[in-house]
């Protein structure tokens, strides 16, 4: 195999003539020479069995901690077998909806499965069919309600701040001006001043609910504000959340979107994960990436369409107001068949026993000398502590003992609680605490 690219040298040569230039490198003088390689310096190719070994010892290498006291945005949940079982089906693996995509009915099907139960999770009028993770669904979000006079965003600075750089980054190509308002005493969204920040020229207020530092947020407030400024609330959600907490239809949330990740996608080092977008239907024609719909045939029997890809980049790519074009679509069955295996009750009763082990290890952790909570308002499964000690040096001590601590943030620890964390196991975390800290 000489070369993957298969035009011929004569080809290329027409080309780079066509392009007004001499020679291929010419096309890419632009790059600093230092950026450039000359050449990739492979090593010879091995044999299977030979792979195999070096693979193994490679992943030899990852360290799997028995417990998991850290989310920030990405959380251990358990994942039934079913789950499992089901979506590595080769037909499901391989399979992708095509543009004549009336062919792929099963693929559709299982997408509009997944798009009614995101708006029975939401209490929202429509879904689409995913996008590729949270923070891109929230960049995608406010770039939804941007119009001629109305062109800036203003973000809670209670946001993931993983969130809050993507959308800045999107912004900044569209030029639309984002404000972050910083984060209460209490680490909830300072509501005074994101009314101060919100104004006529306002598109988009977004805000998390539980926030990064798992605080419940008074979103019915920041939607009536937003609203009374004319600008449309964008909620980011934990899907899990919504098994005990209100949802954003209930709260007035014109566009609600996600990290599915917790729906049966296990932690995988950072992905692949699932963006959840699902929105009001007055705005369901601005939700990037496709959108699967039920009809009839010519014969009456059900059947599954390609209903709506209105902003996608291969239509008219210079007018396109997004550049999402594929969708998740293997991640977003897994959530589909997660969701089914539990069923209403049982992500319900997730949302409960995460909820109770984190507040189990709240009270434990304030008996604890210097670990006192930062906020006292209600949180879900997330909260912020004091560390009385360099938090890092802590979460190595933990690392040594199994267990991965909460999140060092701002001189503190974010600490997660799911339904995997049992009573034993955050008894035997606070008395690492307690040895380590005595030293």
């Amino acid at each position: 195999m000489g070369s993957y690219v298969p035009n011929t040298e004569e080809q290329r040569a027409e080309m780079v003539a066509a392009c007004g230039l001499s020679s291929v490198d010419e096309l890419f003088a632009v790059i600093p020479p230092e950026a450039r390689v000359a050449h990739l310096d492979l090593p010879t190719g091995l044999s299977e069995m030979e792979v195999r070994a070096q693979m193994q010892a490679l992943a030899d290498e990852n360290v799997r901690f028995p417990s998991v006291f850290r989310g920030a945005g990405a959380y251990r949940h358990y994942v039934p077998a079913i789950v499992t079982s089901v979506t590595p089906k080769e037909e499901f693996v391989t399979a992708y909806t095509p543009y004549q995509a009336e062919i792929s009915q099963g693929v559709l099907q299982s997408i509009f499965e997944y798009q009614t139960q995101i708006c029975e999770l939401t209490d929202m009028d429509s879904s689409n069919a995913s996008v590729y993770d949270g923070a891109t669904a929230a960049a995608e979000a406010v770039l939804m309600c941007k119009d001629r006079t109305r062109t800036g965003v203003v973000l809670s600075g209670t946001t993931n701040p993983q969130v809050i750089t993507v959308v800045k980054t999107y912004c900044e190509s569209r030029g639309v001006h984002v404000t972050v308002v910083p984060p209460a005493a209490d680490l909830s969204t300072d509501t005074d001043a994101l009314a101060t920040a919100t104004g006529n020229d306002t598109a988009a207020v977004y805000v998390q609910s539980p926030n990064y530092y798992g605080v419940i947020e008074d979103v019915e407030t920041i939607v009536a504000t937003a609203h009374d400024h004319g600008a449309k609330t964008v909620m980011g959600f934990n899907p899990i959340a919504l098994g005990m907490l209100r949802t954003p239809g209930e709260m007035g949330v014109d566009i609600a979107v996600g990290e599915g990740q917790p729906l049966g996608l296990p932690l995988s080092f950072g992905g692949p994960y699932l963006g959840i977008m699902c929105a009001r239907r007055e705005l369901m024609r601005k939700l990037p990436g496709r959108m699967v719909g039920e009809t009839t045939d010519a014969t009456g029997n059900r059947c599954y369409v390609l209903t709506l890809q209105a902003r996608e980049q291969h239509i008219r790519r210079e007018k396109a107001s997004s550049n999402i074009c594929s969708n998740e679509a293997l991640c977003a069955m897994t959530a589909s068949v997660y969701l089914a295996a539990m069923g209403p009750s049982g992500i319900r009763q997730v949302a409960e026993s995460s909820a109770a082990h984190a507040h189990y290890l709240a009270e434990q952790l304030a008996d604890v000398t210097g670990f006192s909570l930062r906020s006292a308002r209600p949180f879900f499964h997330e909260f912020l502590t004091e560390c009385p000690t360099d938090a890092d040096k802590l979460v190595s001590a933990l690392a040594e003992r199994g267990i991965l601590a909460g999140l060092p943030v701002d001189g503190g620890i974010l600490w997660c609680c799911t339904e995997m964390n049992t009573r034993r196991q955050i008894d035997a975390l606070v008395a690492a605490i307690r040895e380590v800290s005595a030293r």
